[in-house]
């Protein structure tokens, strides 16, 4: 079975030794690398290629959110989780903006931090849906009553499944709401990622709300 690779981004040993010995308990799970900083981070990111980063977002030299910007630029196909104890608006926007698929804070229990591992490697969302509501109405597009120039990338079945995922539905839901088979639904959300060039149903859906293709009202 192949392994999630991970790397783990805190100046705190102690949390990267915790974080570490709980995702370590999993036959999935294998922390690859551990920084100490921001720029280490971006470094390590390169290094490894993991499939996902756990970064602070406090980090010294180069914060969190930099880092996360940096290695969704360079290294697009690595997911980022937040985990931190901060949870202010202006960080989660700030993390969303860089590119991260979603955040923890620091009191989740060690089988939530799992569980959005592999969802957040599934390509699934792990913020709140009242955070996400409040969050995402950020990045809405102004309305445009002019839908000429308008480029449409997605297709009508793309951008169905994508609607239904900013509703918090998980892919099997998906499926069944569609008369779709699961691995269809997967399919879809392959080429929808692939073609917003974005790695995690978050950042598709800031994408697509910043170009107007969902509207808030997709959102419960």
């Amino acid at each position: 079975m192949d392994k999630i690779k991970i790397l783990i981004a805190d100046d705190h040993a102690v949390v990267r030794e915790g974080t570490r010995q709980i995702l370590e308990q999993e036959p999935d799970l294998e922390v690859v690398a551990e920084a100490v900083d921001g720029e280490e981070a971006i470094k390590l990111a390169g290094r490894f290629r993991p499939d996902l980063a756990i970064i602070d977002i406090a980090m010294p030299k180069v914060d969190g959110i930099e880092a996360t910007k940096q290695i969704k630029a360079l290294y697009p196909a690595i997911s980022v989780l937040i985990l931190t104890a901060y949870d202010d608006d202006q960080f989660v926007f700030g993390l969303l903006e860089a590119g991260a698929a979603g955040y923890l804070l620091k009191s989740v229990r060690g089988k939530e931090l799992v569980d959005a591992v592999r969802q957040v490697y599934a390509g699934e969302s792990v913020l709140h849906p009242t955070i996400a509501r409040k969050v995402l109405n950020r990045f809405l597009a102004p309305p445009d009553k002019s839908d000429i120039h308008k480029e449409k990338v997605l297709s009508e079945r793309e951008t169905e499944v994508l609607r239904l995922a900013t509703q918090g539905l998980n892919n099997q839901e998906i499926a069944d709401k569609l008369f779709l088979s699961l691995r269809t639904v997967q399919a879809h959300l392959g080429h929808i990622f692939n073609k917003l060039r974005v790695s995690s149903r978050t950042e598709a859906v800031v994408k697509a709300l910043k170009e107007g293709w969902i509207s808030l009202e997709d959102i419960p």
